[in-house]
């Protein structure tokens, strides 16, 4: 199988989608020949670390099948020793050229930061509080810029947005392995929002990926 660049792992990724919006996918790799030859080895053509939310469906939104795909997945996509660990797998050990980090409109987790942000707010369980305290930064962000009112004016699409831009950031500085596959060409980050009720997967955030959009090279940003 022939080795692909960052850029084109997600040019598929992308037409896997397009596949799944339009109501036309291909249900690629599903078969029992496929399970039979992924017995002993695999070779994801990309890793996807996403929210746990259950509409996130990684195989069904990108109309990918068995072996496609390395999966990571926790509430909110947020970074933690086992996260990043997992993804340096797939970098160090499965060569994966793309890492996909998705995120979603109407996040719990996001709307659970935005409700947390206050200092009189309603106490989470610890675990829960421990879980989405990285999101908070960014609805204090998204707070402050709109002239720091009540959080009801907090937009989740912008937080939601801007934890995107923090989790691809935080990832490059906890990860030297990640951050040099980066430099070197082998790997691609693009941070996505998925659409629920569209089911497009829209770029936020690309790092080593050749997108076309205007911006910094190295670090380029799309539709929020």
């Amino acid at each position: 199988m022939t080795a692909l660049t960052p850029t084109a792992a997600w040019q598929e990724m992308l037409e896997g989608n397009q596949r799944f919006v339009s109501g036309d996918p291909r249900h690629p790799n599903q078969d029992v020949g496929r399970r039979h030859d992924l017995a002993s080895e695999q070779n994801p053509m990309a890793t996807l670390f996403g929210c746990s939310d259950s509409r996130l469906a990684a195989e069904i939104i990108f109309d990918k099948g068995l072996g496609d795909l390395f999966v990571v997945r926790n509430a909110g996509q947020v970074l933690g020793e086992s996260i990043v660990a997992s993804l340096e797998y797939a970098v160090g050990i499965l060569n994966v050229p793309l890492i996909v980090v998705l995120a979603h409109d109407s996040c719990g987790a996001v709307g659970a930061a935005i409700a947390g942000t206050p200092i009189d707010a309603e106490p989470l369980p610890a675990n829960i509080w421990k879980l989405i305290a990285p999101i908070v930064p960014a609805a204090r962000k998204v707070l402050a810029a709109s002239g720091g009112g009540s959080v009801t004016d907090i937009d989740a699409e912008q937080v939601g947005a801007e934890h995107l831009r923090n989790t691809v950031r935080d990832l490059l500085q906890s990860s030297e392995m990640i951050a040099s596959a980066v430099e070197e060409g082998r790997l691609g980050i693009v941070g996505a929002n998925y659409r629920l009720s569209e089911g497009t997967a829209v770029p936020v955030i690309t790092v080593g990926i050749d997108t076309g959009i205007e911006g910094v090279p190295a670090t380029q940003e799309g539709s929020k």
